[in-house]
């Protein structure tokens, strides 16, 4: 059976609304949630960017029984591993064993904050592999000492360790992060339904672990309405990977999509209250054979309206794939 999840998006909406809204995602029956991990927003529209792990904390204390997941933290350049490891055993503990780990290689836009530059692509792989082998070295626990190409760890020790280890998903792009992913992680991670990933995850040791995608959308009744949203704060989408990762702030993604059209992203994101449009661009998920989807609402202040409609009608539908 396929699983489906909440999004709290964290660069559009603010931490005491994101906690409630995962709370109200829960009652509806989402399978699960997932949070990401910014210090910025894609675009100055969208408005906030709260501390991920501090939400983290707060939802795992009002809900009960929602997974709950970073998607994804990149834990390279401003957060070193071994906090990384600290921070994923204390949410699993106060989880109660619900939480996953999900990292990346991260964006220019969030990791440019401490000033220690932005690495090549090949090189923040390299320093990807190296820390989530920390990271996993200290969920084995005892004491963790290294000299690494890109990290160091001095008599590192997790002195609350859960008696559930937390699972650790890899975002991928291409084949050099499913090797890594199929190699090091226990579920993979992606944000486009391309079932060429998930093979190069499974020829890497991949095979029979779960697969984690994410679709936006952008639910309204009107949807002229939900287009011209979708347009306002998740255009930046359209520019694809290797763009997004390297462009440092949200002025730059504003210029970036200048020339982007309402029309162009509505052809990716899901827009009004067609139900079986919705469907659709989940099933092209689900046949690239991903075992969980995350739908992100867009708008912080849309999400209560969507839940309702998600738990009344899309959710059952969803059921059906």
């Amino acid at each position: 059976m396929v699983q489906f999840g909440y999004t709290m998006m964290t660069e559009q909406a603010g931490p005491r609304a994101l906690v409630d809204d995962v709370v109200a995602a829960e009652r509806a029956g989402f399978d699960f949630s997932v949070t990401s991990d910014h210090y910025f927003p894609w675009l100055e529209s969208q408005g906030h960017a709260p501390y991920a792990w501090s939400v983290l904390g707060a939802a795992a204390q009002a809900t009960s029984s929602i997974g709950l997941m970073t998607y994804v933290t990149c834990p390279t350049v401003r957060y070193h591993p071994a906090l990384v490891a600290q921070k994923a055993a204390t949410l699993q503990l106060l989880s109660a064993g619900r939480f996953r780990l999900g990292l990346g290689s991260g964006e220019n836009l969030n990791e440019h904050v401490v000033g220690a530059g932005w690495p090549a692509a090949n090189v923040r792989l390299e320093m990807l592999e190296e820390a989530v082998e920390i990271i996993g070295a200290l969920f084995d626990g005892g004491y963790v000492s290294r000299h690494g190409t890109h990290f160091d760890v001095d008599n590192a020790k997790l002195w609350d360790l859960p008696e559930v280890r937390v699972p650790l998903g890899i975002a991928v792009s291409g084949e050099r992060s499913c090797a890594i992913a199929g190699r090091l992680a226990d579920l993979v991670i992606a944000t486009e339904p391309k079932p060429e990933l998930l093979a190069d995850f499974d020829r890497h040791g991949g095979a029979r672990k779960p697969r984690v995608g994410q679709l936006p959308v952008c639910y309204d009744l009107d949807r002229d309405t939900a287009v011209e949203r979708a347009h306002d704060q998740f255009r930046w989408s359209v520019g694809g990977w290797k763009v997004n990762s390297e462009l440092p702030g949200p002025a730059a993604f504003d210029q970036a999509t200048q020339y982007v059209r309402p029309e162009d992203v509505a052809q990716s994101v899901p827009c009004g209250d067609d139900l079986e449009e919705f469907v659709e661009a989940v099933r092209a998920y689900t046949e690239a054979g991903f075992t969980e989807v995350a739908l992100v609402q867009v708008g912080g202040a849309h999400q209560q309206p969507f839940i309702r409609w998600a738990q009344e009608e899309l959710l059952p539908a969803l059921r059906t794939l």
